[in-house]
């Protein structure tokens, strides 16, 4: 990892670097209770569930008790009222589902998609440990998909970030071995044996690749979890398609491309636009709460903004 600590802090990220944004990791939460202008709370989208209740025994109704925790099949077999009795799990599985393919080894000004989304991970790992609750990731890129099962120590985070920081170093510009679709699909398929029910899932995308069956996968963790996006886009791509000229470059070479021709503007509006929008709307539909990242802006700012933390 050291040996390419001198490289470009905006273009690749080492573990250093995110173990240092624990000092950042402030200032916003998870928790059910949200500021009024968080993404999280509001009617249009879901409210997180907050920790689970674990049963711990029966025990014979008495005055004041609440009569939603009766189990009538006892109170019916035995002839007296019967309640369960549930204590507060104190810690909650919060999967941190972070992209690291090619499609987010892209910047315009700012960093590559793919630091962004290293960074956020680092971030909210670093609060979810504090908060005492657990963590876990699956950590994908376009042909793996590494699974780290939760748990909450400052250990099992830095074995995370490292992890992350190992995916994000060995991206580099060209094309990928696997589709987008089809690395989608191997990370739904490490989530479904990965997940459980009751937690809180947060994926970190650009969002490119889904297609109906990854639809179906969003959907199937929606009905047992808290799922949350944080969408990380380049400013640039929302406006490539419209620029009259653009030259591109893996850092050796540069190749410059005319945006008047109007199957490359086709091509691209197909390809990359309809890409981002299609994606929002599959948040909307299952009530996805969607926090926004640019490249361009310090992600501890941004993350506490999305979540309703007051800046001033």
């Amino acid at each position: 990892m050291e040996t390419k600590s001198i490289l470009d802090p905006d273009i690749y990220t080492n573990l250093k670097a995110l173990r240092l944004l624990k000092y950042k990791a402030h200032g916003f939460d998870f928790l059910p209770t949200q500021p009024i202008n968080s993404a999280l709370t509001g009617r249009h989208v879901s409210k997180l569930r907050g920790r689970g209740l674990n049963f711990e025994e029966m025990c014979h109704y008495q005055i004041g008790d609440d009569i939603r925790t009766m189990d009538w099949k006892v109170t019916m077999r035995t002839g007296k009222p019967h309640v369960k009795i549930f204590s507060e799990e104190r810690e909650r599985n919060v999967y941190l589902l972070v992209d690291q393919r090619t499609s987010m080894f892209f910047g315009s000004t700012g960093r590559m998609k793919s630091v962004v989304a290293a960074e956020i991970a680092s971030l909210i790992a670093w609060k979810v440990v504090g908060n005492t609750d657990r963590v876990g990731t699956i950590i994908y890129n376009d042909n793996t998909a590494l699974s780290i099962a939760p748990q909450r120590s400052t250990n099992h985070v830095l074995k995370i970030l490292n992890e992350i920081a190992i995916k994000n170093q060995q991206l580099k510009a060209g094309k990928a071995k696997d589709s987008q679709t089809n690395s989608f699909a191997k990370l739904f398929h490490q989530a479904q044996r990965l997940v459980k029910h009751d937690g809180l899932v947060i994926l970190i995308t650009d969002g490119y690749g889904y297609n109906e069956r990854s639809e179906e996968q969003i959907k199937s963790l929606c009905q047992h979890n808290d799922v949350v996006l944080c969408h990380v886009t380049d400013p640039l791509e929302h406006d490539l398609a419209t620029l009259n000229k653009m030259v591109f470059s893996d850092g050796q070479m540069q190749l410059s491309v005319s945006g008047q021709e109007d199957k490359l503007r086709e091509d691209f509006s197909n390809d990359v636009v309809q890409a981002i929008e299609n994606f929002s709307l599959v948040a909307k539909k299952y009530r996805i709460p969607v926090l926004p990242f640019n490249t361009l802006d310090p992600i501890d700012v941004q993350l506490r903004k999305a979540l309703g933390a007051n800046l001033k």
